[in-house]
């Protein structure tokens, strides 16, 4: 698929952590985070094969990503992931899914993470940033 190809996307894949976690460890999956450094040095995922693309340099940086193997996008709770599985499959990638829930549902499931994860276990947000058009709620 190209830039000029106008059909619809399918519908991008949703992973629950444990799958997610299965996958990477299992079958080679690469996690790609989505979230800004700042956060990622807050709390981080603690598996091997995990690669930071900050969503602010996704749509440039993106082609970095491996074609020929699983990318599972994560984030603080699966939104802007979301969105980069979107842009991947836009981009002609079909090996995509998104974290459901993301490192806010990794952590429910005590997952390994590497950080403080008190603010998102407790159902905050570990995110810095916040959302003005959605009244001010964490991305």
């Amino acid at each position: 698929m190209n830039d000029t190809d106008h059909r619809p996307l399918p519908q991008a894949k949703q992973y629950c952590p444990t799958l997610a976690l299965r996958k990477a460890n299992e079958e080679g999956a690469l996690l790609v985070d989505v979230r800004e450094r700042d956060e990622v040095a807050t709390l981080a995922f603690d598996v091997a094969g995990v690669i930071n693309i900050p969503m602010s340099e996704f749509e440039r940086r993106h082609a970095e990503l491996p074609h020929d193997r699983l990318l599972v996008l994560v984030c603080a709770v699966g939104e802007r992931s979301l969105k980069a599985a979107y842009l991947l499959m836009y981009r002609g990638y079909t090996q995509v899914a998104n974290l459901e829930g993301g490192l806010a549902q990794w952590v429910r499931k005590g997952f390994p993470v590497k950080g403080d994860s008190t603010a998102i276990a407790s159902g905050g947000c570990a995110c810095t940033q916040t959302m003005p058009a959605a009244g001010g709620g964490c991305c």
